[in-house]
């Protein structure tokens, strides 16, 4: 179906989003934070990005920011479980800065799939 690159920092997260995401179809690249997704992404076509926004090195605003510089065309999704500030802070910042579809952690399964398709759908 199609291709996403997921970026979380959690391994754990990671690895069940992945499941999730190859069990409906899709091919997934994922990355651990912003500058390896950054690489990821440089090396792939994708068709969406979804990205957590509080990780280490760079973090998921800035990510956004860097891919809408150079591909302002990319679809974003993000997802955050908050910090500093509440999930929605990010979130709200996440979606100013280009994210088509963002989702608060936590969530369920069936409500980050069906984040997942009206991003591709957009």
């Amino acid at each position: 179906m199609a291709k996403i690159l997921l970026v979380e920092d959690d391994d754990e997260v990671r690895s069940v989003l992945k499941t999730l995401l190859q069990e409906e179809g899709h091919e997934v690249a994922e990355a651990a934070e912003g500058n390896a997704a950054l690489e990821q992404f440089l090396k792939m076509s994708v068709d969406l990005v979804v990205t957590d926004l509080v990780m280490p090195d760079k973090e998921g605003l800035e990510t956004i920011i860097d891919l809408r510089r150079t591909h302002p065309d990319v679809k974003i999704m993000a997802m955050s479980g908050g910090g500093r500030n509440s999930p929605e802070d990010y979130l709200d910042m996440a979606k100013r800065l280009g994210a088509i579809e963002v989702i608060a952690k936590p969530f369920s399964i069936d409500d980050f799939l069906r984040c997942v398709n009206r991003a591709l759908s957009q």
